[in-house]
């Protein structure tokens, strides 16, 4: 079994993007993924600390997107009669979708000084970064950042997600080391 959340970062990401989709063309859109990986990575390293809470996560799933989908108006998976198998496994990446993951990666999105709080908190996990400037897009957005995704990065916009779960964050953030 895979200890790691990789399946949980790749699709809480794309839900990000789908949810608050960039502006301008393929470099933008390359742009806003890359900033809703690097949110969705840390948050997820801070909710699943150690391989066996990622194993677990694992085992149990994620949950999925239908309650963010029904909170920010996305059309989740279709459910009509005699829909074909191809278009109904189009969508199953939403049941990979995590709702704190999505919600603190939120967070660290509309506030550049939370998501480098959240960046040096990954150092009690076991998950550290292998490289200083690996969340430079998260930390610290350039110009370009921000034009690319700027509905992922408005506070308001990403409001009613990112307080889903924002408490839990703040208390993660503030607490002690987690046990090694």
């Amino acid at each position: 079994m895979s200890a790691d959340v990789s399946s949980v970062i790749a699709a809480t990401a794309r839900w990000l993007v789908r949810a608050y989709p960039p502006t301008g063309g393929a470099m933008s859109a390359a742009l806003a993924e890359a900033q809703a990986r690097q949110a969705a990575s840390v948050a997820a390293w801070l909710r699943y600390p150690t391989a066996l809470d990622a194993a677990l996560a694992a085992l149990t799933g994620a949950g999925g997107s239908a309650r963010l989908d029904r909170l920010v108006g996305l059309g989740g998976p279709r459910t009509a009669r005699g829909e074909d198998a191809g278009e109904a496994g189009a969508e199953a990446w939403r049941t990979w979708v995590d709702e704190v993951v999505a919600s603190w990666a939120a967070c660290l999105l509309a506030s550049p000084e939370l998501a480098a709080a959240a960046v040096a908190a990954l150092s009690d996990t076991e998950h550290a970064p292998d490289a200083p400037g690996r969340f430079r897009r998260l930390t610290d957005p350039d110009e370009h950042d921000r034009r690319a995704a700027p509905l992922l990065r408005h506070p308001d916009l990403v409001a009613e997600v990112a307080d889903l779960h924002r408490a839990p964050l703040l208390t993660r953030l503030h607490s002690d080391p987690v046990p090694g």
